[in-house]
């Protein structure tokens, strides 16, 4: 019997949206001037509507985050429910906290390379938007000031969601699994057909 439980890859695919990026420093360039950080370049009803944007934009790509996040959950509680796991308190919450919690050194040294530092705030979002809605919302069907302040309704909903049921905390000296880019896993696929 291996020491370690082996966890299905957690993949994650890109969001892309060509105008994210740009909106996305309209959006941090109108918050500095909106907290007179900078000298006003255009109207104050501009300058909301540049920050509502460019925060939509953010919550829809931790929106399509999430989804991988739930999607590799539910493999890991499928994986679990069929093995030597099964009959103790996991649930979906286990493996959402050994993600932020207590990740594979080898996630994180992933994470790093790819700039990602502050990814416990990314994925706890990712966790709450999912937890929030079951389809991205249109924009204007969301209040302004939830958009603005989304993070912070993320956040409140990852704590409430972790805090429904009681779960077995795990630990990655007992659990391991990697972490791929789509593209990434989708070539080490290939890689691996091509050898067999």
């Amino acid at each position: 019997m291996p020491s370690t439980c082996v966890l299905p890859p957690l993949i994650l695919h890109p969001f892309s949206n060509t105008a994210g990026p740009s909106k996305l420093m309209e959006a941090s360039r109108a918050s500095l001037v909106l907290q007179g950080l900078l000298p006003p370049d255009d109207s104050l009803e501009e300058l909301e509507r540049r920050l509502l944007e460019g925060r939509y934009c953010e919550l829809s790509m931790l929106f399509y985050l999430g989804k991988d996040l739930v999607r590799w959950t539910t493999q890991c509680m499928e994986m679990a429910s069929r093995g030597q796991e099964s009959g103790r308190a996991i649930r979906p919450e286990s493996f959402a906290t050994l993600l932020l919690e207590d990740p594979p050194v080898t996630v994180l040294e992933k994470l790093r390379k790819w700039g990602v530092h502050e990814y416990k705030c990314i994925f706890t979002r990712a966790f709450g938007l999912q937890a929030l809605f079951e389809t991205l919302p249109a924009r204007e069907c969301l209040a302004p000031e939830f958009v603005r302040h989304y993070h912070r309704f993320a956040d409140q909903m990852f704590a409430c969601q972790q805090q429904l049921f009681p779960f077995q905390h795990l630990r990655s000296s007992d659990y391991e699994f990697d972490l791929y880019a789509s593209g990434e896993y989708a070539k080490m696929l290939e890689a691996e057909w091509g050898t067999t």
